[in-house]
């Protein structure tokens, strides 16, 4: 696995930064493990604990599959790295992610794809449908954001924010999706039902829109009330990511290093 990295040592990290580290390189290894990486090119982020709102992100320099707890750069606001690192950040990964860890203090992650399911349901002009249940789970706290160029523009950040409202997860139009929680494990959960639901959103537009079965009236909301984000958080939290960590080390412990 990866050898790239130089490291900041434990004694300049904040308490529950390595929770945190190790949390975030384990869901970097779950999207390169469920296909969804796109070489170097997309980031998840975490809160560093604490009150200066240091965050961390990939390597730019690094596969999704060799990044590590140590590897992660933790950066300020303002970009600027803070401890030991050699690694390049994706300026893009900053301007997304800064702008949501400065603006939401429910945002201890965000993570952000292009999967090609995710880009797809991005580029249709209805957005993602209520046709199948696990659509109905995300899409009453899906947000939307119009396109405005690959994202350096630092000015964009007040329209993501804007957009992105009290909602946990942002279609990005024209270019993929995005998830926020207030755990690296709730975030990686609705990441993973926003995608499922985009992919199977692509298969069934495949066979035609017209013979699409709808929902009976009223289940879209029962749906949106029975996956209200708490509840979603919790299951994450004490279900879901604990039997992911699980997965991970039974293929491969090494995300923990």
């Amino acid at each position: 696995m990866a050898t790239l990295a130089t490291v900041d040592t434990s004694s300049e990290m904040a308490p529950g930064e390595w929770e945190a580290r190790v949390d975030l390189a384990a869901a970097y290894r779950l999207v390169a493990l469920y296909g969804w990486d796109d070489l170097i090119f997309t980031h998840l982020s975490a809160r560093v604990p604490g009150p200066e709102h240091h965050f961390l992100i990939n390597p730019y320099d690094m596969m999704f599959e060799e990044i590590t707890a140590s590897s992660l750069v933790k950066i300020d606001v303002e970009g600027n790295p803070v401890g030991k690192s050699e690694h390049p950040v994706n300026p893009a990964g900053f301007t997304i992610h800064s702008a949501i860890h400065m603006a939401r203090e429910d945002a201890s992650a965000v993570m952000h794809l292009h999967t090609p399911y995710g880009q797809a349901v991005s580029a249709m002009e209805f957005g993602l449908l209520p046709h199948t249940q696990t659509a109905m789970i995300a899409k009453h706290n899906v947000a939307y954001h119009d396109y405005e160029g690959i994202a350096t523009d630092l000015d964009e950040r007040e329209r993501l924010v804007a957009d992105l409202g009290e909602k946990h997860a942002m279609i990005l139009r024209n270019h993929g999706t995005l998830t926020v929680g207030n755990s690296v494990a709730a975030c990686f959960l609705r990441l993973y039902f926003l995608e499922r639901a985009c992919e199977a959103q692509v298969h069934m537009l495949a066979a035609g829109r017209d013979g699409l079965n709808n929902p009976p009236q009223g289940t879209e909301e029962k749906v949106a009330i029975q996956s209200a984000p708490g509840g979603m958080g919790m299951v994450a939290e004490r279900l879901a990511w604990p039997a992911l960590l699980r997965k991970l080390d039974r293929i491969d412990p090494s995300f923990r290093n």
